[in-house]
């Protein structure tokens, strides 16, 4: 990732943009290319269309009519001069920008990984912060609006200068040639006062940009929210409750686009008022001077020629600045605290024997904006869990308890004090190694629109000695699959939309039979099944358990009765710890869970 030496919150300079031309080292000879087609542009427009004006024209209609004696193979060879320069400046210019486009994507194709993977890397308290829409929006529009800066950036900074410097050198010597010119060369004062338009209107275009792009990321995240509960919000009217939603983002979104189309466009006409202004003195000076037409015309085309890069370079300074508000969302990923880090020199994790240690543990999440404070969830936890025990955790909702298990494949990191897997911190394992280690079954389990078998096949480890099959049959799955068109080939959907929820369940405690990892930590795993198949399945997780050090978190408590011990959480700390019948009684919250449950049933 390129080096940066502000923080997210600051707003960036275009100097925050040459890191990410260290993304072009790798295609170095297509960008050389490109700036060289560009240099060729440059000197073609900027040099060769004044010099034909001036040097062409005068040979094929000369002022002494006495001189108009050329054969017609010498006027071919004139006016074969015209196609020819157009011909070197097209080619140079498509050869400009076919490579320049091509480094551009790879540079795009480069940044949105980068943002991805940093995605990958980042804390789940980070995603609390953002939401899906947004990153979305960040990941796609915002590092395409920032492809194009850097574009600008290593494209337009090489031939429109070089264009530039070919019109004021052509103008610079016709000026002097012509007796009584040079006054054309004050008519390059016009080109300092652009520079005051430019700054400002720069200004105000970043912010208008920084607004266009956090209202497309709320535009995604209204759209991205919708596709994800299409039978909720049918099942709750709320069809037009979310045109309305989405209408009201869509208008706000319209609101800052033109507010950007205005500051974008409205700087090239600038730019030409005050050029034409310069064209029309050099104009004027030349009509009180007497000067003649066919003299002055080369003159003019060199002036032209001179300005129009300016305006050019106006508006890629105002692309910069729409780049530098995507740089300022992408760098609050890119440079986005990783609160979960891989150790330097992780400790060698071999034969797991299961034991997990809760050392003087803490946990808050953090605030989420300046007015919130850190909420603890977690406080003076202390507690061992032996190799091979099955740990059920029980509580009212919002005790901490999908928390503490979180802790256990560092999901989270403690705030203060520590998690020991076998006496060994798990700060100082490979994160790699200790999720291996853990088989994790969700109460809401999320599946791959891949087929049955390769979303088993992703829960491999270096502890799966199993086949798929089995897994299925230990999952009570295997019949429900085999009855599918595909069998275990069937793809199931986005979020396994083709299953039902039982299903979708039992597929992804497959996977954690698959998986065979010496520690499971189960949330309410047979949460979505029926009377039947949940006998079943707690037949096989009986089977599954032994030997394995299990944490389940129990919303039933008929899923508690393979449990060896079950700790009883309330307020981030754990009341109490024992069998059913020791908490029964003597823990009321315990016994007041239990009454209601069974009463409900």
């Amino acid at each position: 990732m390129p080096h940066m030496n502000k923080s997210p919150g600051d707003p960036p300079s275009a100097v925050n943009l040459l890191p990410y031309l260290l993304y072009l080292k790798p295609h170095w000879k297509a960008f050389g290319g490109a700036l060289f087609f560009g240099i060729i542009y440059g000197v073609s427009s900027g040099f060769g269309l004044p010099f034909m004006t001036d040097q062409i024209f005068p040979k094929i209609f000369p002022a002494d009519s006495n001189s108009a004696n050329l054969h017609s193979w010498e006027i071919f060879i004139y006016v074969a001069w015209f196609p020819f320069v157009f011909l070197i400046r097209g080619i140079s210019s498509f050869g400009n920008a076919y490579l320049i486009n091509f480094c551009g994507m790879k540079v795009l194709e480069k940044i949105r990984v980068e943002v991805f993977a940093k995605i990958q890397r980042l804390p789940l308290s980070f995603f609390q912060k953002y939401q899906s829409g947004d990153l979305l929006s960040r990941t796609t529009s915002d590092t395409a609006q920032l492809q194009s800066a850097v574009l600008s950036i290593s494209n337009d900074l090489i031939r429109q200068p070089i264009t530039f410097i070919g019109a004021i050198t052509a103008l610079v010597v016709m000026a002097i040639q012509r007796e009584g010119m040079s006054f054309v060369l004050f008519c390059l004062l016009a080109i300092p006062l652009c520079v005051f338009p430019i700054r400002r209107v720069g200004i105000l275009l970043m912010g208008k940009a920084l607004s266009l792009q956090q209202r497309t990321g709320g535009l995604t995240s209204v759209l991205n929210e919708n596709l994800s509960g299409p039978s909720e919000i049918r099942s709750l009217n709320l069809q037009q409750r979310e045109v309305d939603r989405f209408t009201t983002q869509s208008e706000k979104f319209l609101t800052a686009r033109m507010k950007v189309v205005k500051y974008s466009h409205i700087l090239t006409p600038l730019i030409e008022i005050i050029t034409a202004t310069g064209i029309s003195i050099a104009i004027f000076q030349a009509a009180r001077t007497s000067i003649q037409l066919d003299a002055i015309i080369p003159v003019i085309v060199a002036l032209y020629m001179s300005y129009e890069p300016v305006k050019k370079l106006g508006s890629i300074h105002n692309k910069i600045k729409e780049g530098l508000a995507s740089l300022q969302r992408i760098n609050e990923v890119l440079m986005a605290e990783e609160s979960i880090s891989e150790p330097s020199s992780p400790a060698p994790l071999n034969k797991v024997s299961g034991r997990i240690t809760f050392n003087h543990v803490a946990f808050s999440y953090p605030r989420t904006s300046e007015k919130n404070s850190e909420k603890t969830v977690l406080n003076e936890i202390n507690l061992t869990i032996q190799p091979g025990e099955v740990v059920a955790l029980v509580g009212p909702s919002g005790a901490g308890k999908t928390t503490f298990a979180s802790l256990v494949n560092r999901l989270h990191d403690p705030t203060t004090g520590e998690v020991l897997l076998d006496d060994k911190n798990l700060k100082q394992l490979s994160i790699h190694q200790l999720r291996e280690a853990v088989a994790y079954v969700p109460q809401k389990p999320f599946l791959f629109d891949e087929s049955i078998e390769e979303n088993i096949l992703l829960g491999r480890s270096a502890y799966t000695h199993g086949s798929v099959e089995n897994a299925l049959r230990n999952a009570n799955a295997w019949e429900f699959v085999q009855n599918m068109p595909q069998g275990i080939k069937q793809k199931i959907g986005e979020k396994g939309s083709r299953l039902s929820g039982g299903q979708l369940q039992r597929l992804a405690l497959a996977r954690a039979f698959y998986r065979n990892s010496p520690i499971l930590l189960l949330d309410e795993a047979t949460s979505a099944l029926d009377t039947e198949n949940e006998e079943k399945v707690h037949q096989a997780m009986n089977q599954l358990t032994k030997g394995k050090t299990t944490i389940m978190i129990a919303h039933r408590f008929s899923s508690i009765r393979m449990a060896t011990r079950i700790l009883v959480m309330d307020k981030g700390k754990i009341i109490s710890d024992g069998s059913h019948q020791e908490l029964y009684s003597h823990c009321q919250l315990y016994k007041s869970l239990y009454d209601n449950q069974s009463q409900s049933q």
